[in-house]
């Protein structure tokens, strides 16, 4: 049996091939590697691939219990830190259950060199949404993950070409990139740079009528930005939004998009732990080290 673990802004999800099941940030400071139980009994697990906040210092896939700082950077930066996902990762890594960690997409990684402008570009459960989209879709697409926030990842001839992470481009429902009024906040010392980027999303900022347009159109804009790349590649959307954005992303880009439901993640990684234990060297572009 094979599990994936999706860390999200407000929820973890926990997939197997038979199930899965959703617990808070803060519920998940209460984790216990026993909760796995409502999937498989723990002895049946061959594979687990967890995700941990940004993952942006490491750029292979390895074993657990190889990465530093659980794969991190540092904890500072634009993030929701409560502590259950730490929880989380600590439980897995002490269990003695066999685990990889999928890394994020940042200056190390292989995708085009162009975007590496940015430090970040997308965070490790995203790579999940890619898999289990590559699964359906196959080697060309774009897809708009949208819920808390927005990030959007192109996959060209089988391989991540690159991504818009969520404090760049597109808002979400609560965070997004920070604009001229952000920044004036911030340098008057009314915020910090994170706060700000928690609050910039369309919840803060438009009337309940505007906010699911207002995400359709960004969603729409970074696939089409994306595709300058890859012409070819097909639409997707993904994420608690995903469907509530999908008949005007449709709309504005003029052709049907897949949508995937909020399970695409921690499905793609339950799908990457077989897969690596199967022998696989490459995950769409990503060294497997194992």
């Amino acid at each position: 049996m094979f599990i994936g673990i999706d860390h999200g802004t407000t929820g973890i999800r926990f997939a197997s091939p038979e199930g899965e099941f959703r617990i808070s940030r803060e519920e998940a400071c209460e984790f216990d590697v026993e909760m796995l139980a409502r999937l498989t009994p723990l002895d049946r697990i061959r594979l687990v691939a967890a995700t941990y906040s940004m993952g942006d210092n490491f750029s292979e896939i390895l074993p657990i219990g190889s990465v530093t700082n659980r794969g991190l950077v540092s904890r500072e930066g634009a993030g929701k830190h409560i502590g259950g996902g730490t929880r989380v990762f600590d439980a897995i890594e002490g269990s003695g259950l066999p685990a990889i960690v999928v890394p994020g997409l940042h200056r190390a990684s292989p995708t085009d060199p162009r975007f590496r402008v940015y430090s970040h570009q997308a965070s490790p459960e995203k790579v999940g949404i890619a898999y289990e989209v590559h699964q359906v879709l196959g080697n060309d697409f774009a897809v708009a993950d949208v819920s808390s926030n927005t990030v959007t990842i192109l996959v060209s001839g089988g391989r991540i070409t690159g991504a818009i992470d969520a404090c760049i481009f597109a808002p979400g429902l609560l965070q997004g990139a920070l604009d001229v009024d952000a920044i004036r906040k911030i340098d008057r010392g009314e915020c910090s740079a994170n706060d700000a980027f928690q609050h910039a999303g369309v919840e803060y900022h438009l009337p309940e009528g505007e906010r699911i347009p207002a995400l359709s159109l960004f969603a729409a804009m970074e696939i089409a930005a994306l595709r300058v790349l890859a012409p070819e590649a097909k639409a997707a959307l993904a994420g608690t939004l995903g469907p509530q954005v999908a008949p005007e992303v449709e709309r504005l880009l003029g052709e049907q998009v897949t949508v995937f439901d909020e399970w695409c993640a921690s499905r793609g990684l339950w799908k990457i732990a077989r897969d690596v234990a199967s022998g696989s060297e490459d995950i769409l572009g990503i060294r497997v080290r194992v």
